[in-house]
């Protein structure tokens, strides 16, 4: 019995060598229970070692594997072969991204914007470690739950048109995690951070 298979359509891009990216297919076995992450390990396992990709976790916890995935960002560790049959699947660095190696972006531009807006609980005064943790109610947590489950795959950053065009524009991630720290009630940091959010490429560039 012949085995099924799928091809991939690979972006491929090395500096110095390729003057700017290419694609180039590879045939995979086809697994119902197979991944678009473990399409690509298998093609720099059995194929072409070359590949360069970043992954980790492969649980969708990490946000390492993010991809253009048929022109759309995706976790490929979430992105099942079947939903894309018969193919062929495209996959290629995340957009909006300066592309350092193959599938393998830059991450300068979007870590420096989380520093900017100071992702961390801020205190004027911190009270004595013996004095024991700052306890907050279910109620106080639930109020910035939702904005504290990000991964920082930064699939947001290569889906949102204005980073595209401004790449100054601090972007949904940091608005999202600034704004999770101004709702935690044991942070003081609003003011520290205002500056930034305020600013013309702060949330008034965000137009979505």
């Amino acid at each position: 019995m012949t085995e099924e298979t799928m091809t991939l359509e690979v972006t491929r891009y090395r500096p110095g060598h390729d003057r700017e990216p290419r694609t180039e297919s590879f045939t995979v076995p086809y697994r119902k229970d197979w991944v678009v992450l473990d399409a690509l390990n298998h093609i720099k396992d059995r194929i072409d070692g070359t590949l360069s990709y970043r992954w980790s976790c492969r649980m969708g916890v990490c946000g390492s594997c993010g991809m253009m995935v048929n022109g759309v960002p995706k976790l490929t560790c979430a992105a099942f072969l079947r939903d894309y049959r018969p193919g062929p699947i495209r996959v290629g660095p995340l957009a909006n991204f300066p592309v350092i190696r193959d599938l393998v972006i830059a991450l300068d531009d979007f870590m420096e914007k989380l520093r900017r807006v100071k992702p961390w609980i801020i205190r004027a005064v911190e009270k004595p470690v013996a004095d024991g943790e700052y306890l907050q109610t279910p109620a106080q947590l639930d109020a910035y739950k939702q904005f504290s489950m990000c991964i920082n795959c930064m699939l947001c950053y290569a889906a949102c048109p204005v980073y595209g065009l401004e790449p100054a524009f601090v972007g949904p991630a940091a608005i999202a995690l600034a704004y999770r720290y101004n709702l935690d009630s044991r942070d003081e940091g609003y003011r520290l951070r205002e500056p930034v959010l305020s600013e013309a490429v702060g949330v008034w560039e965000c137009t979505f």
